[in-house]
């Protein structure tokens, strides 16, 4: 059966907690990701995701002052590399989380997103 790690594809993008959310929406656009791990000093201290910005925008927060850091889920749930999609799958739509940091020892080895996760399974199946 196909893994999380099957799924993390490229350089995990990180952002500072103090970067700004029309910082992190510009690095989301121009990266194409939904969302992005929220580092200090090496460690994973947040993740920060389309949904967090539009309740944001939706609250009226100034996208040039306020910081990440006010808006970011912190200290995310994460998967390990070796647990199953099937099993990711379902953990996701019991939570209702869409993106999900992939973490093997203290490293973050990705970010995975549902799309992701439906991707592989209905691949699996073909």
């Amino acid at each position: 059966p196909m893994t999380v790690r099957d799924l993390v594809a490229g350089d995990v993008i990180w952002v500072a907690p103090e970067a700004t959310l029309r910082e992190g929406a510009e690095m989301m656009v121009s990266t194409e990701v939904g969302s992005v791990a929220v580092e200090v000093d090496g460690a994973l201290e947040g993740i920060f995701t389309e949904r967090d910005l539009l309740r944001a925008v939706a609250e009226g927060a100034d996208l040039d002052t306020e910081p990440i850091s006010t808006w970011m889920t912190e200290y995310p749930d994460s998967f390990h590399p070796e647990m199953n999609v099937e099993e990711a799958a379902e953990w996701m739509l019991a939570t209702g989380f869409r993106h999900l940091p992939v973490v093997d020892g203290g490293d973050v080895v990705g970010v995975i997103s549902i799309k992701d996760v439906l991707w592989a399974i209905t691949d699996e199946e073909s």
